[in-house]
């Protein structure tokens, strides 16, 4: 038997609203007309209506984009420090004055819940864009090492090829570096979720930010990606989205060995060791911290808290929480207020979740929440019900691969050293979670997993802490003074 997600009543999605149509892209601090006549529909994720249309970029505006950045390379690279923590400071102040309005569009694009979204998909990068300015009045410019004067200088024109799944946010943390470090910068966003990036292009606009500097040009990852990371006038690429994409960039980059930052997938682990409180109210704590960690965003997270390790004795009563948490969340409209659950971006990824879980069904997982089923009462929208596999094993698939959906697997585990194989018995190393009574227990536990961060007792997230994985969940970190970095070379004179 399985748990009922609550259904919020009478989903009601914000007033129909004109098709929003983008028909320029931004080259060289002017609103172009595209090289080609195609264009991109976007389409509401809550009700499945087509809500815009942005240009179907071609190899030539992506040419175009990359020459315009070049040719304001010389002069933003030496343009002093303060005055690029300037325009940074501004463009923050132009993302909290219009962040109601993109919280709403990402909400619509993405189907993350506007309550949400308003804090994470615009407040995130709103804080990202700000405090790189201050990283940057921080980090010096030139330091003596012995006989030696290091150098700190951009690395150059940089690509940004971004995902859907927290658009605006991903943006933001190369965008920002990348203007931060005096780099220019040419920026493909998913057109999966693009409009959002309009919105960015004009704040930039209006922040006046010098032409050529950042460049917007929407298309396909095989039309437009790829040229952006086969280019030799493009110096680095900073990518985010699947590790099969991310490969074919480093492929790509590898022809001019030009730098390549990755942040990919994810399979994190979330341990509940054997010393932890799991009794009553600290035993709810303790799951429900777990579940939130899969969840959000519908589970379109990299670092989603997908694997629950817990004590095999102790599985029984974890599984009767687990189903008792799930009932209490609300799938909906992202636009009703009751909503903690909203729809998936795209029917290609409601379809691919829903396989997972009949996969995880195939190879004998027992089911003990959700289902392939489209929750009742939401069958228009991309909706999925939150979903929880009990007695998981590593070699099943669904413990193995990113679903990117609300679906929560919960390992046993024999003793810590079990459980510390079990979360490491992966291709990725994104992220992980450690829950326990002992503090202490919990960092040298942390420790041994092969992760790039770690949230103990439900630490969150610091968005000026390092974000990157170890394994095949990328290279290279975002966020803070290094994040900053990545988007540094650095020479040496010597005397």
């Amino acid at each position: 038997m399985t748990a009922e997600p609550q259904v919020s009543p009478a989903p009601t999605p914000p007033p129909a609203a004109p098709l929003l149509v983008r028909d320029r892209l931004f080259i060289g601090g002017e609103w172009v007309t595209p090289c080609g006549q195609g264009t991109l529909e976007v389409v509401n994720s809550a009700t499945e209506e087509v809500m815009g249309t942005v240009p179907e970029g071609t190899p030539e505006d992506a040419e175009r984009a990359i020459l315009a950045a070049r040719a304001a390379f010389d002069s933003w690279s030496q343009t002093p420090a303060e005055e690029r923590a300037a325009l940074l400071e501004r463009i923050s102040r132009g993302l909290n004055e219009r962040q109601s309005e993109i919280a709403a569009l990402v909400a619509q694009e993405v189907g993350m819940p506007f309550v949400l979204s308003n804090v994470i998909q615009v407040g995130l990068p709103a804080v990202t864009f700000m405090s790189m300015a201050e990283e940057i009045r921080q980090l010096p410019a030139e330091e003596t090492l012995a006989s030696s004067l290091l150098l700190r200088e951009p690395v150059g024109v940089v690509a940004a090829i971004t995902p859907w799944n927290y658009p605006l946010h991903q943006i933001a943390a190369k965008v920002a570096p990348a203007l931060a470090a005096g780099c220019t910068v040419v920026l493909k966003p998913s057109e999966v979720a693009p409009l959002n990036a309009f919105v960015l292009a004009e704040i930039i606009e209006a922040a006046g930010a010098p032409a050529g500097v950042f460049n917007l040009v929407t298309g396909t990852g095989p039309v437009v990606g790829e040229v952006l990371a086969a280019h030799p006038e493009v110096d680095m690429v900073s990518f985010t989205g699947s590790t099969a994409a991310g490969k074919r960039v480093s492929e790509l980059a590898a022809r001019t060995v030009k730098r390549v930052a990755l942040e990919l997938g994810g399979k994190s682990p979330y341990l509940i060791l054997d010393d932890a409180d799991l009794s009553g109210e600290a035993l709810v704590q303790a799951v429900m911290n777990g579940i939130q960690g899969c969840y959000l965003n519908s589970g379109q997270t990299c670092s989603a808290l997908t694997r629950m390790l817990v004590p095999r004795s102790r599985l029984p009563e974890v599984e009767a929480v687990a189903q008792a948490v799930v009932s209490q969340v609300k799938v909906g409209s992202p636009f009703d207020a009751a909503t903690t659950l909203g729809p998936l971006v795209s029917d290609v990824q409601r379809e691919r979740v829903r396989g997972h879980i009949r996969q995880g069904v195939a190879e004998g997982a027992r089911l003990i929440a959700g289902g392939a089923e489209s929750p009742e009462g939401l069958e228009r929208g991309y909706y999925v019900q939150p979903t929880i596999f009990s007695d998981v094993t590593p070699e099943m698939t669904i413990a193995r691969e990113e679903i990117f959906g609300p679906v929560l697997v919960i390992q046993p585990y024999e003793d810590e050293e079990d459980a510390v194989r079990i979360a490491n018995a992966t291709h990725y190393g994104l992220a992980g979670g450690v829950w326990s009574s002992d503090r202490e227990r919990a960092v040298r536990v942390a420790r041994r997993l092969r992760t790039g961060q770690v949230s103990i007792n439900g630490g969150a997230f610091n968005p000026v802490a390092p974000f990157g994985g170890y394994k095949q969940s990328g290279n290279g970190r975002e966020f803070g003074r290094l994040g900053l970095e990545e988007f540094m070379e650095v020479k040496a004179l010597q005397f």
